[in-house]
């Protein structure tokens, strides 16, 4: 039965490589630790979501982005100064084998989350897998309530309760060498990320 858990807890349960329910800035999250295979098979099997959605990967900072041996363009250095932590997902390209953690094939979708708890525990983990706490395809829990009611009966460990989560979904988008597109519509328009790298989505792409 999932119970609400501490910061403590949560983090020894994610290092244990169990899957817990985090609250973010915008919604609460599965998240696993995205090194422990078995632990993000867990979160694809929790919320039914088929395993060609890659997931995205939270972290505490950039910090923890450039230690993974990924890298770190400088479009993705000013937007994350500008709009994390925040409600925008940057896509960058990264070795297959990184891709692969999350089920992606050459990328991985980056956020820093605004949520001090959650925050504590990226600190503590590094970076986690993590996507909405939901049965895939249904609205995301916004509240440890409501992530209860959706997983009980179920293996996930337990909810960090940061009270309720009311924001945007963040905003998805794919940074290349020399083009960028928007994956999912949230938080972040596609006017103010073209502000911040003088260039404007691909039209064809921005869906």
């Amino acid at each position: 039965m999932s119970r609400r858990l501490s910061v403590d807890e949560c983090v020894a349960a994610l290092n244990e490589g169990r899957v817990v329910a985090l609250p973010t800035d915008t919604v609460y999250g599965l998240a696993a630790r995205w090194d422990l295979p078995h632990a993000v098979e867990e979160i694809f099997e929790l919320k039914r979501r088929p395993r060609d959605v890659a997931l995205p990967v939270l972290v505490a900072s950039t910090d923890q982005i450039t230690a993974t041996g990924a890298p770190w363009p400088d479009p993705a250095r000013r937007l994350a100064t500008h709009f994390w932590p925040g409600a925008l997902t940057i896509a960058t390209p990264v070795p297959p084998e990184l891709a692969r953690r999350i089920g992606a094939l050459d990328s991985v979708g980056w956020r820093q989350p605004g949520a001090p708890l959650t925050l504590e525990v990226l600190q503590r983990t590094g970076p986690l897998a993590v996507t909405s706490a939901n049965r895939h395809g249904q609205d995301p829990g916004r509240s440890a309530d409501e992530v209860l009611r959706i997983f009980t009966e179920t293996p996930l460990a337990g909810v960090l309760d940061g009270g309720d989560c009311q924001g945007e979904v963040s905003t998805v988008m794919e940074l290349r060498e020399s083009s960028w597109w928007v994956r999912r519509r949230g938080g972040v328009a596609s006017e103010a990320i073209t502000e911040i790298l003088g260039t404007p989505p691909e039209p064809s792409a921005d869906r």
